[in-house]
């Protein structure tokens, strides 16, 4: 694993590992591929896995021809021009599903608009290196607002960049007149989503065009993306801090407090309410935030709800370290009871997935000297330790069940985003995406592992139980021990249907 010792430990497997039965994977799995690895009758068979399907996690061995799922059955008989794969020991789940990751489209990032250092190659060889075989790509419109021009920039970086599966969404970012023009487009190349930033000004500015393009994606079963964050308290809360002299990104948590977060929350359920269109808040940082979406699906509302990883291991405390700014993202980390609030909440069902929300500058220009409160790079590069820390601190710990873990980390993205049951389940007719896990192995999160070009992991240092062995996307080996083993343009970028309700 490109510099770090691996370490297999056979004994003190925590109660997760025990409690499913597994043992940990052992050096001798073997991978056996055909002679003519080009040979178009190629399959996959894998063998001796507990493979987590819609029944719970059961003894199969499973087949699959052409990217799809073809067997699922105990004992099958190896045939010829397979690969087969010996998964002894290990749990098989969904490939994981990243609804929300920001790359660049530039051949040689960094990209001279957004600063992102990772493009898809990149963001898919560290997203198959954590357990991801799709991601969905936030697109951004150029400068003149061409949401369609930006669509097909980056569908032309897709082909011959990406390795895992891609998804779009399509933000709508300062004009809501010309966004609303391009939804018809969009909904027919299988684009069902759209994005909107109630934290920026313009938001306000052009608040009727906007809540028209909620309404109209509803009506197209579509979904709208919020980030949500009110502009007004962020612009006067930073204001009143640069006055006291305090510019600091130390003081990041006091430039957007949670009550700009619950203000936004609630105009996206009135508007969820006045529309009858489904809304997602993207990475909901709060108890209090989560309270209002609580109570908004109690109503019956179609609201919702995403975090993301940083939110769930780290406090505000943070931001008065040397490495503070590391941590900014918008919005900022919480307290402690905020911490506790979205672990009770993913254990109950209350939040519907995770996303990472990659945003990859590197360490340099995060702790750039010049940055303040007006100026800085908001986000932390995060595809590939989401999995594995959510099943070390969820799953193995018992916060979590293996059944929550799959649904928040596959099946409900893919159906929220119109991508089930082609992805996000195991089961004869599905793509053949799949995460082959050692629930007994530690590994210590180290640099010398990291496939961004970010560099950094802000989770660096600790230690995770549970670890992403084999990464199979659509039947390929994608992903085994530490190497890549698919090329880039194998990705595809994914066309996808309406919006699934998960209630």
């Amino acid at each position: 694993m490109r510099g770090l010792a691996r370490r297999l430990f056979c004994q003190g497997l925590g109660a997760m590992a025990l409690s499913i039965g597994c043992r940990p994977h052992r050096p001798g799995g073997e991978v056996v591929r055909p002679r003519d690895p080009d040979d178009p009758r190629q399959r996959l068979l894998l063998r001796g896995a507990r493979i987590y399907t819609e029944r719970g996690l059961q003894r199969l061995d499973l087949r699959a021809r052409g990217g799809r799922i073809t067997e699922l059955a105990p004992a099958l008989e190896p045939q010829r021009g397979e690969t087969r794969l010996d998964a002894t020991g290990l749990l098989a789940l969904p490939g994981g599903i990243d609804p929300h990751v920001h790359l660049s489209s530039a051949a040689t990032p960094p990209d001279e608009d957004t600063g992102f250092c990772d493009n898809y190659t990149h963001g898919s060889e560290a997203a198959l290196a954590g357990g991801l075989t799709s991601i969905g790509a936030m697109i951004f419109p150029d400068e003149h607002d061409d949401i369609l021009g930006a669509v097909e920039t980056h569908t032309r970086s897709v082909a011959e960049q990406a390795i895992a599966d891609v998804f779009m969404h399509a933000v709508a970012f300062t004009s809501a007149a010309s966004s609303q023009a391009a939804l018809a487009t969009l909904e027919r190349r299988g684009h069902t989503s759209i994005k909107l930033f109630k934290v920026m000004v313009q938001f306000e500015r052009q608040r009727s065009g906007f809540v028209e393009i909620i309404r109209e994606a509803g009506r197209r079963r579509m979904l709208t993306l919020l980030h949500c964050e009110n502009h007004q308290i962020n612009d006067e809360a930073t204001h009143r801090l640069i006055a006291e002299g305090k510019n600091s990104l130390r003081y990041f948590a006091e430039s957007s407090p949670v009550r700009s977060e619950v203000k936004a929350v609630r105009d996206a359920i009135y508007l969820a309410e006045q529309t009858g269109a489904p809304v997602y808040v993207v990475h909901l940082s709060s108890a209090a935030a989560l309270t209002e979406c609580v109570a908004a699906r109690r109503r019956g509302l179609p609201v919702y709800v995403e975090t993301r990883p940083m939110y769930l291991y780290h406090t505000r405390a943070r931001y008065e370290r040397a490495d503070g700014p590391l941590f900014v993202g918008q919005p900022p980390l919480r307290g402690p009871e905020d911490i506790e609030a979205l672990w009770d909440g993913l254990r109950r069902g209350l939040i519907d997935t995770i996303g990472s929300d990659h945003a990859p500058f590197t360490a340099a220009e995060k702790l750039d000297p010049l940055s303040n409160l007006e100026e800085y790079r908001p986000g932390t590069p995060s595809l590939q330790m989401m999995l594995p820390m959510l099943f070390s601190e969820g799953v193995a710990r018992g916060r979590i069940t293996l059944s929550r873990f799959v649904e928040l980390t596959s099946t409900n993205a893919a159906r929220l985003f119109g991508l089930y049951p082609r992805k996000g389940v195991i089961r004869r007719g599905a793509d053949a995406d799949l995460t082959l896990w050692d629930p007994g192995r530690r590994q210590t999160i180290d640099v010398d592992m990291l496939r961004s070009r970010a560099g950094y992991d802000i989770n660096e240092g600790r230690e995770v139980l549970g670890w992403p062995i084999y990464t199979i996307r659509r039947g390929e080996l994608a992903y085994a021990d530490g190497e890549i083993t698919a090329a880039p343009g194998s990705g595809r970028l994914l066309a996808r249907g309406p919006h699934q309700p998960l209630r």
